[in-house]
């Protein structure tokens, strides 16, 4: 046995301000789900393209993989990989999946119709495939919204997070620049395909999901092209940046990045004018505004105490904080739903409420959880 292939590697220094940039893309999902609870005519103002965070993400998972990994395969086989991404994401996988089984019978009523008749074994049953990673078809929905992950809705970007990572492990982790290009030319056609509506292949036929790279969470060929053009594009971009390593440094790049992805989220929708006017604003955003983040995220450095300990909070509870919050949300939808007469200012305070419960829930999952947990792992199976 290669004794080499078989020894723990110590990570290497973080990208902090990358980190702390994913977030500041949580937060945004935080809100646009929020907002999600309301009619449309409000929803389209605040926070409207928190769904790009989904792609954002996958774009920041391509750069650091390359960052962290390209260069240590001669230490490192294929299975010691999958157990490091296995210790990192994993147990917040198991704790979304808990926190959506305790939140589940709370969310029922007018938006959730089918969650209080929903069985209890089923709801178990369901949990325990999921935390094997294993999508959920329409026949299975016990929410009543038909998506691959009804217990807890982000979970499905975890799935595909996972299929990145064994594309990257088996097969992209060897290519050279020039064929990651040309990769990257094609998935960017395939993104153009979903947002300028080309329908290249003749199978967007879903009329709630034109001109726009949303979507994926539903278990139809449809949404699994869909599913896979998000990922493909941001991730092999990423992981390209990562490769020809030339970054753009700004002073206050953490502040200049976070502003550039806020703008991006909250810029109201353009469906409204010309679905084409909307499905351009997303594809120029994952074409041009998704590399120069990146750039300025990996070639900037943290100034100011406190704009690090921002940064470094923002970066520790991005992945507790997207992976717990919706079922909590799912709550408030239930309770705006039922509550919908109430004064805006009502609605505005419980919605900061939600907003801080989710970081406070994001938080104690860190610090009681995650961390306890991973350092076990490394400790007793990574080393081992």
């Amino acid at each position: 046995m290669d004794i080499k292939t078989n020894t723990y590697i110590e990570s290497k220094p973080r990208y902090e301000i990358l980190d702390g940039l994913r977030g500041v893309a949580a937060l945004g999902v935080v809100m646009f789900h929020i907002m999600e609870c309301y009619p449309h005519e409000i929803k389209r103002w605040v926070m409207p393209h928190g769904f790009m965070s989904v792609d954002f993400f996958f774009a920041l998972s391509g750069l650091v993989l390359g960052y962290a990994y390209d260069d240590r395969w001669d230490k490192m086989t294929i299975w010691g990989f999958f157990k490091r991404r296995l210790t990192r994401l994993q147990p917040m996988v198991v704790m979304g999946v808990l926190v959506g089984v305790c939140f589940f019978y709370y969310s029922g009523g007018q938006t959730s119709y089918m969650v209080d008749s929903a069985p209890w074994y089923m709801l178990l049953l369901e949990a325990l495939l999921l935390m094997c990673m294993i999508p959920l078809p329409r026949s299975m929905d016990i929410r009543g919204w038909g998506e691959l992950t009804s217990i807890n809705g982000p979970i499905w970007t975890l799935i595909y997070e996972y299929v990145a990572n064994i594309l990257y492990a088996l097969f992209l982790r060897r290519t050279g620049k020039v064929l990651l290009g040309i990769i990257v030319a094609f998935c960017a056609l395939m993104s153009a395909d979903l947002c300028l509506q080309l329908n290249l292949w003749g199978n967007l036929v879903d009329d709630n999901f034109q001109y726009t790279i949303n979507g994926g969470f539903f278990c139809d060929a449809e949404h699994f092209y869909r599913a896979m053009v998000r990922l493909m594009f941001p991730f092999t971009m990423g992981l390209l940046l990562s490769r020809i390593g030339r970054y753009i440094s700004v002073r206050g790049g953490f502040v200049v990045a976070s502003l550039l992805i806020l703008a991006m989220l909250s810029t109201p929708m353009l469906n409204d004018l010309d679905p084409l006017y909307e499905g351009i604003f997303e594809l120029c955003s994952i074409y041009f505004l998704f590399p120069l983040i990146l750039s300025i995220g990996a070639g900037s450095r943290l100034r100011g105490k406190r704009t690090s300990k921002i940064c470094i909070f923002l970066g520790k509870i991005s992945f507790p904080l997207y992976i717990t919050h919706y079922p909590m949300l799912c709550m408030h939808m239930s309770w705006a739903g039922n509550h919908m007469d109430s004064p805006v200012s009502t609605h505005v305070f419980v919605g900061i409420v939600t907003a801080l419960m989710a970081v406070g829930l994001a938080w104690a999952s860190l610090k009681l959880y995650d961390e306890p947990v991973r350092k076990w792992l490394k400790e007793h199976w990574l080393k081992r």
